[in-house]
């Protein structure tokens, strides 16, 4: 039996790509450099914590301001 979560799904490198607005490429550039947002290799996927991607936005917008 599937027991039902709460917790959101994990985003792939293309939702965060999508939600930043940037290329893929540039997701998989930063994470390589050790820029971005944390994400966690499950398997030889790689995946976000949605509040890990708008916690990381959050405080370079911070920086930025």
């Amino acid at each position: 039996m599937i027991m039902p979560t709460t917790t959101p799904p994990l985003w792939t490198v293309e939702d965060v790509s999508t939600y930043l607005g940037v290329p893929v490429m540039t997701i998989y550039h930063w994470r390589r450099s050790g820029y971005g947002p944390k994400g966690a290799r499950v398997g030889r996927y790689l995946r976000y914590r949605p509040e890990d991607v708008r916690g990381w936005f959050d405080a370079q917008s911070q920086k930025a301001g």
